[in-house]
C-alpha cells in the first residue's frame, strides 16, 4: 500500500548543485527556486558543441551527449574548475587554482574565446572547430525527453543512502559528484527511490513527480578530483545489484524554493 498525505520521510537536502554548461563543473548552491515544468534555473543552459553538431538554436532539440564536449569521452576536462556567474554572464576557466580564462557566454567574442580555449585544451581528442551552443528557454540535458512527462526538463536526484551501499559493496569511497546530480538526499534506506516512480514528493516549498530512474554511464568512470578513469561504476552496479541505475529524474510540478537541510515529504 502506498503511503499518503504528507508524512515525514526523514530524509533531507544534504547538497544542491547546478551544472550551467554541460559537462563542466558542479556549483555548489545554498538555495534556489524551482518553477514549475523548468529545471534548476541555469542548469546545462549551455553546451559546447562538436565541429560537426547540427543544432538549430531557433528550434531546439534534445540532443545526445556524443554532439558535445562530454567527461564519457574527454576525462581531462575533470582538471578544470569552471564558475559561472549570472549577473555578467561569464565563465571563468581555472586549473591548479590559476585563472586559464574568463570570457562571455553570452557574448559572440567571449564565445569564440572558449571555443578556442577547448580546441587547444582537447586538442585532437574532439572534432574542430568547437562553438558555444546556447537556446533561449532550452536545456541541454543528459536524459532524452519521457513519454510520461509534461516537460522535457527534469530535476535529478541521488539517494546518499543507495551511493554508500555501492560504497560499501565495492569496498571504495566515492564523490556523488560523480554522477552529476542536482539534489543529494539523505536518509531513505538504500534504493528506496526506485519504488517512487510516478509519485509526488514535496521538498522544501517544492513538488516534484518522480518519472524515471538515471541510467549510467562511462562519464561515471571519471574521478572528479583526479580527471582519471579509476573505477569502473557501471559495471560495478551490473555486477552487485544487475542494473545500471542510480538516482532518479523528477518534474517540477509545484514551485517553489528548496535548500540544503530542507526535509522531504513521503511520497503519494
Amino acid at each position: 500500500m502506498q503511503p499518503t498525505g504528507n508524512r515525514s520521510l526523514k530524509a533531507a537536502i544534504a547538497t544542491l548543485y547546478r551544472y550551467p554548461v554541460k559537462g563542466l563543473s558542479a556549483e555548489a548552491l545554498d538555495r534556489v527556486s524551482l518553477s514549475v515544468g523548468e529545471c534548476l534555473p541555469h542548469d546545462r543552459r549551455f553546451a559546447i558543441a562538436l565541429g560537426s553538431t547540427e543544432f538549430d538554436p531557433a528550434r531546439p532539440q534534445w540532443l545526445a551527449k556524443t554532439h558535445f564536449i562530454m567527461l564519457m569521452r574527454d576525462a581531462a576536462l575533470a582538471r578544470l574548475a569552471t564558475r559561472f556567474d549570472p549577473e555578467s554572464a561569464s565563465l571563468t576557466i581555472a586549473e591548479g587554482g590559476r585563472t586559464l580564462l574568463e570570457a562571455s557566454l553570452t557574448e559572440p567574442a567571449g564565445c569564440r574565446r572558449i571555443a578556442r580555449f577547448f580546441d587547444d585544451f582537447l586538442g585532437g581528442e574532439v572534432e574542430r572547430p568547437l562553438r558555444v551552443l546556447e537556446a533561449p528557454g532550452h536545456a541541454f540535458a543528459d536524459a532524452r525527453p519521457k513519454p510520461n512527462a509534461a516537460t522535457d526538463k527534469y530535476v535529478s536526484l541521488i539517494n546518499l543512502g543507495s551511493m554508500r551501499d555501492l560504497e560499501g559493496k565495492i569496498g571504495v569511497a566515492l564523490d556523488p559528484i560523480r554522477f552529476r546530480a542536482n539534489v543529494h538526499f539523505d536518509g531513505p534506506p538504500a534504493w528506496r527511490e526506485q519504488d517512487w516512480m510516478e509519485r509526488e514528493i514535496k521538498i522544501g516549498g517544492a513538488r516534484l513527480r518522480v518519472i524515471a530512474p538515471i541510467t549510467r554511464c562511462a562519464a561515471t568512470e571519471v574521478n572528479p578530483a583526479t580527471a582519471e578513469r579509476d573505477l569502473a561504476v557501471v559495471r560495478q552496479l551490473m555486477r552487485h545489484y544487475d542494473h545500471n541505475l542510480m538516482g532518479i529524474y523528477a518534474e517540477v510540478v509545484g514551485a517553489g524554493d528548496i535548500a540544503v537541510g530542507d526535509t522531504m515529504s513521503e511520497p503519494r
